[in-house]
């Protein structure tokens, strides 16, 4: 039975001095057989963005005072915290190393990789962020030196500077193919450095990886919003839980992110959805932080081998059970531990679980909120993780067939490190044994390749003969770029007939990577399935809804654009697998792909065929503009797709000849669909037309200042006071649906998503707040701002002076609507400073007037807002 009683409850209130977060003295889906004990309060571990524990269960805080939003250093530290007696409570801490900002650690062996955000000691202001190791080679607890640089520059240093680190890069996980993976938020990142001196920029959210030297440095998906972290199974799949800003609320999607996929935010992710590969599921409002897969023998069974996915938001750890589909998943996602404003969670070699709490901490950080508490199955019992360091070889090999992923981890890194031939025979003594399970064979695989290099390819192609194995023997051929010269491509190409579609995903993606050309052929003959339709006009299109059939063809397409195989793609527009071939020339802006389409559609005789052309055509007409980082599109982007900036390039010039063509011989209906194409691509072709939704101004005029300044119970109490007479009154929706017009909440806040975004989206506030947190951001609207939505000061050429929610931004504009209700549209040129307010644009005192019962009402309205 799990031991959240109101004796818990209790001496959490005592340890911590503070109040836990729970609105009934019970775990919100009853997960028996867990103890849930304190293990460290704010007196130590305030503010805590991230956790790492080490497979010893020596724990890693990294204490953030200065939040997400904060912008002032030296407030940051990573803490060790050990728990000598195995009692479940920390006994002693140290503190390791001095960071601001750290958003992501793992601890193993004697490293500890930390990524943060730097600071100029001139200047105060943030640089950038960094990932780095420190090492503690005497094991005093402390960082034995200054830590060594693995990436440089790994965010946008503009937008940390002005807003932070809340859409800046997150956490950070080991595989046990040996990579450690970035999440990165979508300010993205320009001239990224690795160890090796390898640049690298990208242009919105994603994951990067990297090797722990520093090395090799690569972007392994891209297309999100604000990915926090990645849960990671034994056999490579990679999830996360993140969020995205769909008809203006904070909506959290559940993926599984596969090598070389993209995931659409935020341009293709609702009119273009046909090219992406979607989430698994859109669970509504929330914020995704930390992730684990947890896969410990010692957990009862229905919490093992599962994603764990903290939601801070939602201040509750899910479970989401996933069932393999094709190369893919699908999932059920279930509540397991409710902890407020949980950011991070990690598993020692031992199956204890400690879960890092904000509760409350706010946007910039917090000296006595927040807290580390520890999860063990009932009937666990201590059992201490050897020292792999003082293990042998031979031993290593026998950890590395446990059914713990933490302890086949933790020997894997210790295997690479000990003398090549031995640790190689060993591992691959392992990955060759067909009585093991799995886990085990596909552990002693990856470990193989990182031990042999180059000279195991060939016993890594014997292994691709064992169909239990060859997906996994396939995928770590290609893994390391620098070790591809002697894989044979024919290999590859074979396993793209392999009756399994998980092996098929495997050679796709590796083929890509091994980037020869005679390979295009066979990657154009994947099938393209029904489901690859465009979403109608201004409809938007699954983005959240399964659909293993297109993971294949779209990671082939993503293979044929890698190889840049513009030759073999042009020579199939016409024939079988011109499908294929159209969808990949989508993002070949090459010269000969345009002189291809353009004679392709000249031969053509199928109307269809013809059609297809001129709709690649004109999405060729523009491309992405080259990013440098001194602009970000902000928390409402455009998202009209299919590019953020779109400009033209060498090939637009030939395109628009053609398409003008075509107009002038076109009927009413060919004219139609040419502006709609227009319209579409945003080609901005004049002769076409345009078509632009301009901000809608009739909203309802609220006069705020008037019902502020009404004195009724609420006016005349203490907020203690009305919030503890909240929480005794239940409250009338129905008359709370009144008062939210009548309070003038209607100015600032949309409830449906058919309305017209303009501040906080309320239509979902009551799966991200409970009613005490509601009724807070109502009597105090400047303790928690929420984020995307600060009042924003725009000052623009013609002595313009314009304060207000953003509620639309394009590369050309940014449309504002304020406190009244007034828009106000604003082209990007003109603006001359912009600046976000530390204030609310909200007045307090809105709720004066109202009797407790009345707010009582107002606030479960709201609550019930979960869309």
């Amino acid at each position: 039975m799990i031991k959240f009683s109101l004796s818990l409850i209790y001496s959490i209130m005592i340890f911590f001095g503070l109040k836990v977060f729970l609105d009934e003295p019970k775990a919100p889906a009853d997960p028996t057989e867990l103890v849930i004990t304190p293990f460290a309060g704010p007196d130590v571990t305030p503010s805590p963005a991230c956790l790492a524990v080490a497979a010893t269960g020596e724990v890693y805080v990294g204490v953030d005072m200065i939040g997400s939003l904060g912008k002032d250093p030296g407030k940051g530290r990573i803490l060790k915290l050990t728990d000598k007696d195995n009692d479940g409570k920390m006994d002693s801490h140290t503190e390791f190393a001095t960071v601001d900002n750290p958003r992501g650690i793992i601890a193993q062996g004697n490293q500890v990789f930390v990524l943060y955000t730097t600071f100029s000691k001139e200047n105060g202001k943030a640089t950038g962020m960094d990932l780095v190791v420190f090492e503690d080679k005497d094991g005093d607890g402390k960082a034995d030196g200054p830590s060594k640089p693995l990436i440089q520059n790994l965010s946008n240093t503009k937008y940390i500077q002005e807003r932070g680190t809340d859409h800046a890069t997150n956490g950070i996980r080991l595989g046990i193919d040996g990579w450690i993976y970035i999440s990165v938020g979508d300010f993205g990142f320009h001239n990224a450095v690795d160890r090796s001196g390898k640049k690298m920029t990208m242009l919105g959210g994603g994951i990067v990886r990297v090797r722990p030297d520093g090395t090799e440095m690569e972007i392994y998906s891209h297309g999100t919003r604000n990915v926090y972290d990645v849960a990671i199974d034994p056999f490579m799949n990679v999830f996360t839980r993140e969020n995205t800003n769909d008809g203006g609320g904070w909506n959290v999607r559940f993926s599984h992110f596969i090598q070389s996929g993209e995931y659409g935010y935020p341009v293709l992710f609702q009119h273009f959805t046909d090219e992406i590969l979607p989430a698994l599921v859109d669970v509504g409002g929330g914020s995704g932080t930390g992730a684990l897969y947890m896969s410990e023998p010692n957990w009862p069974e229905k919490y093992n081998n599962v994603p764990m996915m903290a939601d801070w938001g939602r201040s509750m750890l899910y479970i989401h059970r996933v069932t393999a589909d094709g190369p893919t998943f699908t999932q059920k996602e279930e509540e397991f531990i409710k902890l407020p404003q949980i950011t991070d969670l990690d598993v020692d070699g031992s199956g204890r679980l400690y879960l890092s709490a904000w509760d409350g901490a706010g946007y910039s950080g917090s000296p006595s909120k927040g807290y580390v508490v520890r999860a063990v199955p009932a009937n666990w019992t201590y059992k201490a993780f050897p020292n792999v360091t003082k293990a042998s070889v031979k031993q290593l090999a026998e950890l590395l067939k446990s059914a713990s992923a933490v302890a086949r981890l933790s020997a894997s890194q210790e295997l690479i490190t000990r003398p090549a031939k031995q640790s190689a025979a060993a591992a691959l003594k392992v990955a060759q044994d067909v009585k093991l399970p799995l886990y085990a064979r596909v552990a002693g695989i990856f470990t193989y390749a990182q031990v042999a290099g180059a000279d195991g390819i060939q016993p890594l192609v014997a292994l691709s003969k064992d169909d239990a194995v060859r997906e996994f023997a396939l995928k770590v051929l290609t893994d390391r770029k620098g070790n591809l010269t002697g894989v044979p491509t024919d290999l590859l190409v074979q396993a793209l007939k392999d009756p399994s579609p998980r092996v098929q995903a495997a050679a796709i993606i590796g083929l890509g990577r091994l980037g020869r050309q005679e390979a295009a052929s066979a990657l154009l003959q994947t099938k393209v399935p029904a489901s690859f339709v465009a979403p109608a006009k201004d409809v938007e299109g699954p983005h959240a809804t399964p659909n293993s059939a297109i993971v294949l063809p779209h990671l082939a397409v993503q293979a044929l654009v890698n190889l840049k195989a513009v030759d073999e793609v042009t020579g199939a527009i016409s024939g079988e697998n011109s499908s294929l071939a159209l969808w990949t020339l989508r993002y070949m802006h090459d010269q000969k792909a345009v002189d291809a389409l353009i004679s392709s559609y000249a031969k053509a005789t199928d109307e269809n065929l013809k059609k297809q052309i001129s709709i690649t055509l004109s999405r060729l007409y523009k491309e992405e503009a080259p990013y440098d980082a001194s602009w970000w599109w902000g928390t409402r982007p455009d998202s009209h797709g299919p590019y953020y900036k779109g400009v033209n390039w060498a090939g637009s010039a030939a395109i628009e000849k053609f398409l003008l063509a075509e107009w002038d011989k076109a009927d009413a209906a060919g004219k139609q669909f040419l502006k709609d194409l227009n319209a579409r691509h945003r080609m901005e072709i004049a002769a076409f037309g345009t078509e632009e939704a301009v901000a809608s101004n009739d909203e309802p005029k609220v006069d705020l200042e008037k019902i502020k300044n009404q004195k009724g119970q609420v006016g005349k109490s203490s907020i203690e006071d009305v919030l503890l007479a909240i929480n005794q009154l239940q409250g009338d929706p129905v008359k709370g649906k009144a008062l939210f017009t009548k309070q003038g909440c209607v100015a600032c806040h949309s409830i449906s998503k058919g309305e017209k975004m303009k501040g906080p989206f309320m239509g979902q506030i009551g799966s991200i707040m409970n009613r005490e947190q509601i009724a807070e951001s109502i009597l105090k609207p400047n303790a928690s701002i929420s984020q995307g939505f600060a009042t924003v000061l725009i000052t623009a050429k013609g002595d313009r002076t314009v304060m207000g929610f953003i509620t639309e931004e394009t590369a050309a504009k940014v449309v504002l609507r304020n406190i009244a209700g007034e828009v106000f549209t604003i082209k990007s040129g003109d603006i001359l400073t912009r600046k976000e307010m530390d204030q609310s644009m909200m007045p307090a005192g809105l709720a004066n007037a109202l009797s407790y019962d009345e707010l009582a009402s107002l606030v479960t309205f709201l609550s019930q807002q979960k869309k």
